[in-house]
Order: structure tokens, then sequence, then C-alpha cells
């Protein structure tokens, strides 16, 4: 059984976010506090997270910054902010979707389970073996036991910024729109457009080149997406 945390001050929604959830089978656990919350998410107890901006304590952007690269699970926020800066700021921040209030909650239980079922797909065939291991330059990308190296050094990468990262280094010196990548790691079932690759693209970046701002290992080409150059 899924356990679902909740983060999220207002009772009312908490409730019905829970109600709904529950019905469908998912265990649920509220917190309405954003300390409380980062605290519980890093336990690792959790297969998704339901994440609300406005919390007391710590935002909902503050709580997901911390535990992005130490919790490997699908966030989502779920926030009655919908201007399109604070649906970058939280996908820059490593939410994997963006849930605007007020919603139907039938589309927040398919959102859940979407985002379950293709972080499954996603993790399934991970094993201890890293034959096929791909090298670029001072990378080292190890497909089976979802690691990257950079010289002696991991880098810690949530499961979507590691798809994109494998599927480019599997598929390199090819141009690639921001549209096709999206579809080959979100798929058509996922709620957002192509700008969330751009945010994905920008935060492997900052972790895997040696100049962010001037990118040899991810390139951009203009006018057409991204292309991973590999000797």
């Amino acid at each position: 059984m899924s356990k679902i945390l909740i983060a999220e001050d207002d009772e009312e929604i908490a409730m019905l976010e829970r109600d709904y959830l529950e019905i469908e089978g998912f265990q649920t656990q509220v917190i309405s506090d954003g300390v409380q919350a980062e605290q519980a998410a890093l336990t690792g107890e959790y297969d998704l997270i339901l994440l609300d901006l406005m919390l007391p304590g710590r935002s909902g952007y503050e709580v997901c910054r911390d535990i992005r690269d130490k919790v490997d699970v699908p966030i989502l926020m779920v926030t009655a902010r919908t201007e399109s800066v604070d649906k970058i700021r939280g996908l820059g921040l490593g939410a994997d979707d963006y849930v605007a209030k007020p919603f139907d909650p039938a589309e927040l239980v398919a959102r859940v389970k979407s985002h379950l079922n293709r972080y499954r797909r996603l993790t399934g065939g991970r094993g201890s073996e890293d034959d096929g291991a791909i090298q670029v330059g001072d990378l080292r990308i190890l497909p089976q036991s979802w690691k990257v190296f950079k010289g002696d050094r991991e880098i810690k990468m949530p499961n979507r910024e590691f798809a994109l990262l494998k599927f480019l280094a599997e598929n390199p010196n090819i141009v690639f729109s921001k549209e096709r990548l999206f579809e080959a790691i979100w798929g058509y079932e996922y709620v957002g457009d192509s700008a969330t690759v751009t945010v994905h693209v920008g935060r492997i970046r900052d972790k895997i080149e040696d100049d962010p701002a001037h990118p040899k290992i991810i390139e951009t080409v203009w006018g057409a997406g991204y292309r991973l150059n590999r000797p």
C-alpha cells in the first residue's frame, strides 16, 4: 500500500485530500506545519508527497528545496498561486507536478496514481550491476544502479533528472526537441508542458557542468532543442 504525505495547513482541504486518497486505498498522513512536514519527508517512509506552498514554519518552496536531493519520490505542489513564475519556481526546485486550488478531488487522485505508476516504471528496472556504464568526460552514469559520478564524487539526482540525463547519454550527439524529451520522460499522461524540460536541464547542468553558464556536455541547439555531446 502506497503511503502519501499530505502537507497542508487548511484543515478542510487536507481532510478532502485524505478522504479521497484513502477511499482509493492509499495510506495517508496529514501534517500542517512546514518544519514537521520536512522532518517527516526525510524519514523516507512516503511514496509521494502532496506539498502546499503556503505552510507555517517553512514554505513549501523551502521544504521542496531542502528535501529534493535527499528524497527520491514524486512531489506534487498544491497551491492557489497559479502564476507561471510560481510554477516554474516550484519545478526548478524539483517538484514533479503542480496542482492548482480549487481542484477536482478525482483529478488529484488520478494525478497521484499517474505519478506513482510512472515512478515505478522509471525505477523498476534498477539493479545492482553497473554493466553498461556510460562515460562522458569525467562524468560516469550507471544506468543499473541509477547513480552519477563526476570524478570520484557522487551526484544526487531525483528520478526525473536521472531519467532525462540517461536518455540523452544513451542517445548522444542527437538533437532532441523539448517536446520529444517531455514525451519520452514525462509521458502523455503528465499535466505539464515543455518548459518542464528547460527547468530540469538547468538543474542537471548545475550538477554536471564545470561551468553551467557555458555548458559543454548538454548543449542547447537554438530553435531545435538539446544535444548531449559525447565523443
